[in-house]
């Protein structure tokens, strides 16, 4: 799949979040690359050969006091990750699961939490 088409469905994805999620989403900048870094491996706290479709990079709104004049928050999505592990006719429900996952995180809603809504 070329970038475009997955940026495409990354940005499908983000106008599909409920309107009470979508509208409160500020100063998070959605990001693709091709594959993750060892340090974005060592943010997720996963071994340098594991796989990675998201991240999440920030302080989550539930756990902002005074959060002004900083670097936007970043949602990192992994294109290689999400080819590699799904068929082409899967790719668009895991990667809005994988944007639904990431946006979660930025609301303070952890994996403990996602995996009991049905979001493991």
């Amino acid at each position: 799949m070329d970038r475009a088409h997955f940026e495409q469905i990354v940005d499908e994805a983000l106008e599909g979040l409920p309107p009470g999620f979508a509208d409160r989403l500020e100063n998070v900048a959605v990001v693709i690359r091709d594959e993750p870094s060892e340090e974005d491996l060592r943010e997720a706290e996963l071994p340098p050969d594991a796989e990675l479709f998201g991240l999440y990079v920030g302080v989550p709104l539930t756990d902002r006091a005074e959060y002004h004049m900083v670097l936007p928050d970043r949602i990192l999505l992994f294109q290689g990750p999400h080819e590699r592990h799904f068929k082409e006719a899967e790719l668009l429900e895991q990667i809005r699961k994988t944007v639904v996952h990431e946006v979660a995180h930025y609301f303070g809603i952890d994996d403990d939490r996602l995996d009991e809504l049905g979001y493991d």
